[in-house]
């Protein structure tokens, strides 16, 4: 097993170690916005480990190219769609949960 097979597999197992946190971060946090927020975040940076990781397997080829460049689309896609999603629920009325809420017993 070479070096560059080794970091491979670090990327792909970090990567999927990241999604695998963002899931649970989605069923752990109580409303909307502080679920999107783990979503955004670890959405982004789990697919740049994994391409990452798959990039380093092909090696200087195409297929490398056309990784870099789904990378590069979900690059500026993923927090943009995150951002427009928080958007849009604050303009249909969402609003957070804030600790004045919990204290009253509020759920949304």
């Amino acid at each position: 097993m070479t070096i560059i097979d080794i970091l491979s597999w670090i990327c792909l197992l970090a990567g999927g170690l990241l999604g695998i946190v963002g899931g649970i971060g989605i069923l752990r946090f109580p409303d909307f916005f502080t679920r999107a927020h783990p979503v955004g975040i670890t959405d982004t940076l789990c697919v740049a480990l994994v391409l990452l990781g798959l990039g380093l397997q092909a090696g200087w080829t195409l297929a490398a190219a056309k990784l870099l460049l789904i990378f590069a689309f979900l690059f500026f896609t993923s927090p943009t769609a995150s951002h427009s999603l928080a958007n849009a629920a604050i303009h249909g009325g969402l609003r957070p949960l804030t600790t004045e809420a919990i204290r009253k017993g509020e759920r949304r």
